[in-house]
Order: C-alpha cells, then sequence, then structure tokens
C-alpha cells in the first residue's frame, strides 16, 4: 500500500522567487550609495591634502618670522616647503573626482597683485593656487563637489 508522508522539506519557488527580488531591490537600493561614498572619500583626499599644504605653510611661516613660502619655476614648485623634507616630503597631487575633465596635478600655482596667474600657462588645469602674500591655498576648480560646494572656495 502507498503511504503518504509528511509534507517534503524545502522551499517553493515562488518563495525562493520572493528572496531574489528582495536582495535585487536591497541592491538596487545600496550600490549606489557605495558610489556616492567612494566619490566622497576621494573628496576628502583632497580636502585632506589641502589642509596637509597649508599646515606646512602655516609652519613654515611661522619658522620664517612672517614669510610665507614663494613659488618658484614654471613646474610650480614651492623650494622652500620641499629643502630637506622640513615641511612636506612632495606636494600631494589633486584628484577631482566630481570634475573629471581636469587633469590630476600637482602642481602649486602663485598669484601677484590680487590676479590669480599660473606660471607656464597652465591655470585652466586642476591646480593648487597659493597668494604668498595672504598665505591663502585653494584648488582651482569652479566646480562643485558633492556638497555643491564650489572647490576654489574651500
Amino acid at each position: 500500500m502507498l503511504t503518504l508522508r509528511g509534507r517534503s522539506r524545502g522551499f517553493t519557488l515562488i518563495e525562493l522567487m520572493l528572496v531574489v527580488a528582495i536582495i535585487g531591490l536591497l541592491a538596487a537600493i545600496a550600490i549606489p550609495k557605495f558610489g556616492d561614498a567612494i566619490i566622497r572619500s576621494k573628496e576628502a583626499a583632497v580636502r585632506g591634502h589641502m589642509g596637509a599644504l597649508r599646515s606646512a605653510i602655516s609652519i613654515y611661516y611661522a619658522d620664517n618670522e612672517g614669510f610665507f613660502p614663494k613659488v618658484m619655476g614654471l613646474q610650480g614648485i614651492m623650494p622652500g616647503l620641499n629643502v630637506g623634507n622640513k615641511y612636506l616630503t612632495a606636494i600631494p597631487p589633486i584628484k577631482i573626482p566630481t570634475a573629471p575633465i581636469h587633469q590630476n596635478s600637482d602642481l602649486i600655482c602663485s598669484t601677484f597683485f590680487g590676479e590669480w596667474a599660473c606660471a607656464g600657462g597652465v591655470l585652466g588645469e586642476t591646480v593648487w593656487l597659493f597668494n604668498p602674500s595672504m598665505g591663502v591655498l585653494v584648488v582651482n576648480c569652479g566646480h562643485p563637489d558633492s556638497r555643491g560646494v564650489i572647490w576654489s572656495i574651500q
């Protein structure tokens, strides 16, 4: 005689499809958030480099009794900051993730008489802009970051 066994253990096709749909929905929500987090972390790296440069400039200013470092040469080198690795080992590069049109650069350009001007005519690139008379350092980029703040006024 045939005996009826209890219901076999396992998941039905409907239950498995429902689980796959829920996982897909969660992935659709989470993956763009991870992309935003990567962009924010790259922006934070640029802000961190800017903070390191500003700190080195402040320490140089204090060590040299009120004189800011000068930018020399067409490559935008600040010899006062790099000599002997006392303040910086190297000028950090700028990599703006929200403005891929700009080329990455580690140049520092100087300003004179209130005008932003770059040595070698590289003002269109993304460079560090430094005003040696006031000690102001900014990024030469008019694009906003992920928070909507323009890079050149940070």
